[in-house]
């Protein structure tokens, strides 16, 4: 059957997922019931109503605390008034919040009352009543909660979405199978066949990803291989993901930015685009010096295309470009694909002056051939540990005004208040000094739960060079492939190691917890631990699917494969026209998972056919 013909499908199974998701968007939520103690208002998403009825006569402040604000202090949410001599008892009402676990606790105004906790996961648009009342001893307070009506299950819409694309997947996988038949087969020759599209894309995010046998290159012409869709497929499958959680992702906490330490979904996609990057940086390179491509020509298109790459960033990253010229007072400097250039320029350029024009054909029996894809390029590892060694050093050594010494907290009110203006420690400390507050983010993922009011941006310069490292392990994977072209279980083998070795890495620097470790794992800061941790991933990824779409060819790698061939102009696309119909449109109602869902799925879905519909036109963004 013709590739063309085949993919024909998975057109059809997008328009479905559309359709299907906005239906599904009326389905899933309800408004929250009303309840005799609990004033009639409207609750917004991750948001509950609780009523306090106090029946103690001295007044009582509720302080809360998130599960999730590590070292903080509890926050004062409001007071309760006393109740009267004769009288009903006194009942305020609040908003909560529903994303984490809170731990609520009551303190008397006057000194002769104990304390009293409660520690309670809210659901989302659920009534609740704590009731707080004397014991038999009149220093002992009882706290209880009460569930007035019950929440709504916001997860699920997810779980919906998961059975439509699950569905879809069944149909996918039937299908193949019906196509080998003969009858099939015969019928689908009859209808005709076209070939499929292989044109090889040139750019830091789609580059190709070429194998050539060393051995052959004197026979064969330098210009042929044979593409890796199993890279294709990781980089789109990482693009899809970013495009669903930039548009919100359906509002759901797992699919944002951790605030401080720890991982969620949403911090999983940009290492891996750097990871996929330096791969693809090290095939890219080899095949072009294996063509005769002189060095000083590629020096110069490296140096062209991370140019392009921090320009075009600049300009998508601050909103205002469609409203005239930028304005220097408040322009973001820092950003994704600033540093996707900046990275890519390094690692490019470091691989550029130590690969060698052809593979050289060590011998087995040599007593360092299994480690040879390392040593041969040494020069390029020492670097590397250098650059690391000035990370850890100005992390942990650099003086920062008023804050102590290799601090790595979030500042605000973690850490019991006591660093609040020192959010990041050194690497906030040299974007703040070196950019200035008004060109680097203002409104990082800290401040949510830390109540941060320091700017701080994620992709700030002391993270670029741990970047820098998360591209160079990716390189290593990419030499891995260069050195055991076809030799499947070497390869898979090594992907295996170097996972292990990274997790033990990660393990040890963080303890193997959240916030206790040496080095925690933290997207904001570009920890070491977080890009390890996130290599272990994709070393681990990458086997997977290597193993299924380029050993054993059970997947073609659709529908990730198409948005993997056209990156750049899918990310670009999808910034540009976030604001813009069909991406996003007016909702019934704006505080629905639901709704936010659908809208982002239809929204992610969407560039993915435009993504297949410039495939099959043979259509690429070249940088």
């Amino acid at each position: 059957m013709a590739p063309e013909r085949e993919h024909y499908r998975w057109t059809v199974c997008a328009v479905i997922v559309l359709l299907i998701a906005l239906c599904a968007a009326h389905m899933t939520d309800r408004p929250a019931s009303s309840h005799p103690h609990h004033k009639t208002s409207v609750l917004k998403m991750d948001e509950a109503s609780l009523s306090v009825i106090n029946e103690i006569e001295d007044d009582m402040m509720l302080y809360v605390l998130s599960d999730h604000c590590f070292q903080c202090l509890p926050q004062l949410l409001g007071i309760i008034p006393a109740r009267p001599a004769s009288g009903t008892p006194a009942t305020v009402g609040f908003v909560v919040d529903t994303q984490h676990a809170l731990t609520l606790q009551l303190n008397s105004t006057s000194a002769h009352l104990e304390p009293c906790k409660v520690h309670f996961h809210f659901g989302e648009q659920g009534n609740y009543s704590l009731w707080v009342k004397n014991l038999n001893e009149p220093s002992l307070v009882s706290c209880s909660m009460i569930t007035d009506s019950e929440p709504i299950n916001s997860y699920l819409p997810i779980l919906f979405a998961f059975l439509v694309f699950a569905f879809l997947a069944a149909l996918s996988a039937i299908w193949n199978t019906v196509k080998r038949l003969d009858v099939v087969t015969n019928l689908l020759l009859c209808l005709g066949s076209t070939v499929e599209t292989e044109r090889l894309i040139n750019s830091e995010l789609g580059t190709p990803n070429r194998l050539v046998d060393a051995s052959m290159e004197s026979i064969i012409p330098a210009t042929t291989g044979r593409r890796l869709r199993s890279l294709d497929t990781f980089r789109g499958l990482s693009l899809v993901i970013m495009v669903f959680v930039n548009y919100g992702g359906g509002r759901y906490w797992f699919f944002r930015h951790e605030s401080w330490n720890g991982l969620t979904v949403a911090d999983l996609v940009f290492p891996w685009f750097v990871f996929i990057m330096g791969t693809s940086v090290g095939l890219s390179l080899s095949s072009s010096l294996r063509r005769g491509v002189k060095r000083t020509h590629l020096l110069w298109r490296i140096f062209w295309r991370s140019l392009q790459l921090f320009l075009i960033g600049v300009i998508i990253i601050n909103p205002n470009y469609c409203n005239g010229p930028l304005s220097w007072d408040s322009l973001r400097i820092p950003g994704v694909l600033q540093r996707l250039g900046f990275t890519y320029l390094v690692v490019a350029v470091l691989d550029l002056g130590v690969v060698r024009d052809r593979l050289n054909n060590l011998s087995s029996e040599t007593c360092w051939y299994s480690v040879h894809d390392v040593c041969l390029y040494w020069p390029a590892w020492v670097f590397v540990i250098a650059l690391e060694t000035v990370w850890l050093c100005w992390t942990f050594l650099l003086p920062v005004p008023g804050c102590p010494t290799g601090y790595l907290g979030p500042g605000g009110i973690g850490d019991f208040g006591q660093y609040q203006n020192c959010t990041g420690g050194a690497a906030g400390y040299i974007d703040r000094w070196l950019l200035r507050d008004n060109h680097i983010y203002q409104t990082p993922s800290s401040r949510a739960v830390y109540q941060t009011m320091m700017p701080f941006d994620p992709e700030g310069v002391l993270g670029t060079i741990n970047s820098i490292l998360m591209a160079f392990l990716g390189l290593q994977a990419g030499k891995v492939l260069q050195h055991y072209r076809d030799q499947h279980r070497q390869i898979i083998t090594r992907f295996l190691i170097w996972g292990f070795i990274l997790g033990i890495i990660s393990a040890v620097l963080t303890k193997c917890s959240r916030n206790d470790g040496f080095i925690p794992v933290n997207k904001n800061l570009w920890s070491l631990s977080y890009v390890t941790t996130l290599s272990c991933f994709a070393f681990v990824a990458l086997v997977f699917f290597y193993y299924l779409v380029d050993v054993k060819k059970w997947w073609s790698g659709a529908p990730f494969f198409y948005p993997g061939m056209n990156s750049i102009l899918v990310y670009v696309g999808h910034e540009v026209f976030e604001e813009y119909f069909p991406f996003r449109w007016k909702m019934a109602n704006s505080q629905s998972h639901a709704e936010h869902l659908a809208q982002n799925l239809v929204a992610t879905s969407i560039w993915v056919i435009i993504a297949y519909l410039l495939y099959r036109r043979k259509i690429f963004w070249k940088i």
